[in-house]
């Protein structure tokens, strides 16, 4: 994944915690796990993005 899809998808995530949160609020949540696996998935995209910004991560050239 390039820098785009990753922030695309981190800001998608974000969202998608924020409904889930809501749900179980409001009883509404089958899977009471699916929130762990969202923020898991966060920070593996926001470790990815930092590891860019650092340097120690470079974006694949299209050879």
């Amino acid at each position: 994944m390039n820098l785009v899809e990753l922030e695309a998808r981190l800001s998608e995530n974000l969202d998608a915690v924020q409904n889930l949160r809501f749900q179980q609020a409001l009883q509404q949540i089958e899977d009471s796990t699916q929130i762990r696996k969202m923020k898991r998935e966060i920070s593996q995209i926001k470790t990815v993005l930092r590891e860019y910004q650092l340097g120690i991560r470079q974006p694949k050239s299209n050879n």
